[in-house]
């Protein structure tokens, strides 16, 4: 039994080359099951992708089977903490891609340039930097880095159709790209897909956005709001402390404290972004599904209803 206070929170990935995903996924699976975690993990030709939960024990015990996957010794790695189980069950699927963009590159071998959190502001703040937000329109809308452009896309697959259609745009005046996004590995594929674009300098921050907040004093920071991340904690903030946002049932967006002061927000049924989308039956249903939630939460159960998927 996992208790409040000592669940760890696991985000990794690695582009590697796996040659038959489907025979990886089953051992892997076993391996998850018996260490008794939960989280999603993502299989594909390029890698694997994931965030999973449990405690330190049993991460440690998975993450020793992942290691040991072809091309995984130097797994990408993000540890955080939360006061509970944030993922309601363990999912192991294989996909085309471990992060879905839609173009064929190969980050294991064009990647752009890393660069550590420390020496992240000077780059950004350099003038002859275009710095992109590579993440979806609603975590932007959490925070984000000053003077970031936001592509304003619903899902990264649309990356691809928003840099060439704006390329000149973006690039007048700069020299270089800087790129980020949540723990890397979405930054990561979009420096190989802007190099083989033909653009030389491209950079991407280290350990994404959660690094950042881990390792840059919030005096320091430019970072601006909190970052969204895909489990029942919402979004996070320097330090990796809980951030204030929740999650809005019906439309699966973050809601932030001022929104949740809207008469549009319902707890379980409503927030501002999604409440004249929803027909009557559909927020009856809603309803009903939040009560049975609660029901559930004072019996000291679980209810699975929710989920968190990464893109």
């Amino acid at each position: 039994m996992i208790t409040p206070g000592n669940t760890r929170v696991s985000a990794l990935y690695r582009f590697a080359r796996f040659d038959d995903p489907h025979a990886l996924r089953e051992p892997l699976l076993a391996a998850a099951r018996a260490a008794g975690i939960k989280g999603t993990l993502l299989l594909a030709g390029e890698g694997i992708n994931g965030t999973i939960a449990g405690t330190p024990a049993a991460l440690d015990a998975v993450i020793a089977h992942i290691r040991a996957l072809p091309g995984c010794a130097e797994l990408s790695l993000k540890h955080s903490w939360a006061a509970a189980m944030p993922f309601h069950r363990l999912k192991v699927k294989v996909k085309r891609e471990i992060v879905t963009m839609g173009v064929t590159v190969d980050p294991l071998t064009d990647a752009g340039t890393y660069v550590a959190p420390a020496e992240w502001n000077a780059l950004i703040a350099d003038p002859e930097t275009l710095v992109i937000d590579t993440r979806n329109d609603y975590e932007v809308a959490v925070g984000t880095f000053a003077g970031a452009v936001d592509p304003e896309t619903a899902g990264f697959a649309d990356f691809p159709d928003w840099f060439r259609t704006r390329r000149e745009t973006l690039l007048a005046g700069k020299k270089r790209v800087a790129m980020f996004c949540t723990g890397g590995i979405r930054c990561e594929k979009s420096t190989a897909f802007l190099k083989a674009e033909g653009i030389k300098q491209v950079h991407h921050l280290d350990g994404g956005i959660l690094r950042y907040l881990e390792e840059v004093p919030a005096a320091a920071s430019a970072w601006q709001g909190e970052c969204f991340v895909f489990d029942q904690r919402v979004a996070v903030g320097h330090g990796l402390a809980p951030g204030t946002h929740v999650l809005c049932f019906a439309c699966r967006m973050p809601v932030s404290a001022t929104d949740r002061t809207s008469s549009a927000y319902v707890e379980g049924v409503s927030c501002p972004a999604c409440v004249g989308e929803r027909s009557d039956e559909e927020r009856t249903g809603y309803a009903e599904r939040h009560r049975q939630e609660r029901l559930a939460a004072a019996r000291g159960e679980a209810h699975v209803g929710k989920r968190f998927d990464q893109d």
